[in-house]
């Protein structure tokens, strides 16, 4: 399957981009224990965007993994997830702020380190909100790829160490026209006190078309509705 596009997100780094529906963003870990945020939104109405308590309950989920589909807040897959070497990613534990970040790993500033400084996942999608016209006002839940939160019988929130090995892959296909913001920054669970994040490769490249007997389709009932309400969207723009 040919590459459309390409790059390599390194430690602390960001990205954000329009990738048009029926594409593969492929994610791979070059390195172990790598943690990177997303945030979707559909790209041709922006107040249209991920909705994690949707996403999380029609499923009755957690965490993400093949198979799942990340609804919108207008009831329509936005993504699906049709690859996933490691079976669980996190969509619970938000990005670090700078105050947390300052906390963990010691205050630094780019004003001393330029780019060498560690970067928080708030600034970060800060950053990319307002290249694409949005504002803080529009800051969501992110989906941790890579990551490993699972919660006790006490309710209390854990981080799974060792749960991303070099070269892990995970594979979304975007069911609608998307504006995919990227934070290469650690997960705020995770307890390591050296800035854990490590590059992580994305590549977008062209999806097969989905039909009736695709597996995200058919994951759930509900996923099934949202897909429904998608095609429904293109059918009625002629697309």
């Amino acid at each position: 399957m040919t590459t459309i596009w390409s790059m390599t997100i390194g430690p602390g780094g960001k990205w954000s981009g329009a990738i048009g529906r029926g594409k593969l963003i492929r994610f791979t870990a070059l390195e172990a224990g790598a943690n990177v945020s997303i945030q979707l939104f559909h790209a041709k109405d922006l107040t249209e965007r991920y909705n994690m308590p949707d996403t999380l309950k029609a499923q009755y989920t957690a965490h993400l993994t093949k198979g799942n589909v990340l609804m919108s807040d207008n009831g329509r897959a936005l993504a699906s997830i049709v690859e996933d070497s490691i079976g669980w990613h996190d969509p619970l534990s938000g990005y670090t702020s700078r105050e947390a970040t300052d906390a963990k790993y010691g205050a630094t500033n780019y004003q001393e380190l330029r780019n060498d400084w560690l970067r928080s996942g708030q600034e970060n999608f800060a950053v990319e909100l307002v290249r694409n016209g949005l504002s803080m006002r529009d800051m969501m839940p992110v989906v941790n790829l890579f990551s490993k939160v699972f919660c006790d019988e006490q309710g209390n929130m854990h981080f799974g160490q060792d749960h991303c090995p070099a070269g892990a892959v995970v594979t979304l296909r975007t069911e609608l026209d998307t504006l995919l913001l990227v934070s290469n920054t650690p997960n705020p669970l995770d307890p390591r006190t050296s800035y854990p994040s490590v590059p992580v490769r994305i590549e977008v490249l062209k999806a097969e078309p989905v039909n009736e007997d695709d597996y995200c389709v058919n994951y759930r009932s509900e996923n099934r509705r949202a897909f429904e309400n998608t095609w429904e969207y293109h059918t009625l723009l002629g697309l």
